[in-house]
Formats: C-alpha cells, sequence, structure tokens
C-alpha cells in the first residue's frame, strides 16, 4: 500500500463510519423505513468495505523460513532474463533454473545455479546479467512484481515446465558454440531451450 494511502485511509474509514451511525440513527427515528436517509447507510457501507480491501496486505504469500532468498535470486533471474517475454517464456526461464538444481551437474540450490561462475573473473557466469556490473536492483516495479510472483508459483511447483526439462537457454540473435552440442528443443519467445543429448 502507498504511503499515501496509508496516511489517507484511517481518516476516511472514521468518516464512512460516521456516515453509516448517523444513517443508521435517522432510519431509526423516522416512521417510514426506506426514506431518504437509507441510501447514505448503503453507500458508506459498501465504502468501508471498499476501503477494508483496499488495506488488506495484497503481498504474496510468506515462504517459509530459508525460501525468501531462493525466492528473490528466482525473480531476479526471471526480471533480468525474460521481463520483456510474455508468461509463458518468463515461467520457461524460472524453469531452466529449477532444472539445474534438481541435475547434478549443477549447484544445488538456486541462488548459487543464479550465481554459477560469478567468482571468474571474466565470462564465467552462467548468467549474464549477474556479472555485467550493472545495478541488480529492478527498477520496474510491475515487472518486478510480476516476476516474484511466477518465481513464487515455479518455486512451489504449481505450474509445468514449458521447456520440458531444459537445461540452457540463449537469445535467438546469438548462436553460441556450446550449443551445437546439446539437443535443441523449444523456441519460446526471444529464447532457444537446449537440452542434453544422451
Amino acid at each position: 500500500m502507498s504511503p499515501t494511502l496509508a496516511m489517507k485511509l484511517p481518516k476516511a474509514l472514521r468518516r464512512a463510519r460516521v456516515w453509516s451511525r448517523w444513517g443508521w440513527a435517522r432510519l431509526r427515528l423516522r416512521d417510514r423505513p426506506g426514506a431518504v436517509v437509507w441510501p447514505w447507510a448503503i453507500w458508506a457501507a459498501v465504502a468501508v468495505l471498499i476501503l477494508a480491501y483496499i488495506a488488506q496486505d495484497h503481498s504474496l504469500p510468506k515462504p517459509v523460513q530459508g525460501e525468501m532468498a531462493d525466492l528473490d535470486c528466482l525473480a531476479l533471474n526471471i526480471y533480468f532474463e525474460a521481463r520483456n517475454e510474455a508468461l509463458e517464456g518468463k515461467r520457461a526461464v524460472g524453469h531452466v533454473v529449477m532444472n539445474r538444481v534438481r541435475d547434478q551437474a549443477f549447484p544445488g540450490s538456486i541462488c548459487q545455479v543464479v550465481r554459477e561462475g560469478g567468482e571468474e573473473a571474466r565470462g564465467g557466469c552462467q548468467f549474464s546479467w549477474w556479472c555485467d556490473g550493472r545495478s541488480d536492483d529492478p527498477l520496474d516495479h510491475l515487472a518486478w512484481r510480476e516476476s516474484r510472483e511466477i518465481a513464487w508459483d515455479v518455486l512451489r511447483g504449481a505450474t509445468r515446465d514449458p521447456t520440458l526439462g531444459a537445461l540452457w537457454y540463449h537469445a535467438d540473435y546469438v548462436s553460441p558454440e556450446w550449443s551445437a552440442d546439446l539437443a535443441r528443443g523449444r523456441q519460446i519467445g526471444r529464447h532457444i531451450f537446449y537440452l542434453r543429448t544422451d
């Protein structure tokens, strides 16, 4: 919730409560139910319900202890590798990370997979954004929120893997040497995915 809304919400709720009480009190005093004051009570109740909905915490479900770092690492990878892709393309990037975590040839945690190769001096990163020398703070807040939601779904197994088990991918405008030794899989958006040949 924005700071401005947080400041205005208590005042709006108090005002709606006062209107509601005034409407019901006037209704009891009148001889005829459904008099002019009746709509004020309805509007006040509607306003209270709307404001209560806005005030709810609509953030992502909180992962159990230890998963928060994994969630953020996975979300950052989706954000920087695929934020301009369609939903399936973002999920595909997330699933590649998870496929690597399950594969014995790669590190055993999400953050280690995402950061693999970053300890080397030059050009060793598996995901280029991790060691491109730029800030790793997401600037597009809507894309970051969507990346976190997708990461959460991928992390808890709520989505199917559109890559069918791919462990590698590259953008369709490059042709890296390593791709010749792998089995080409699907192209999803601007990324081409690869599986082992065995």
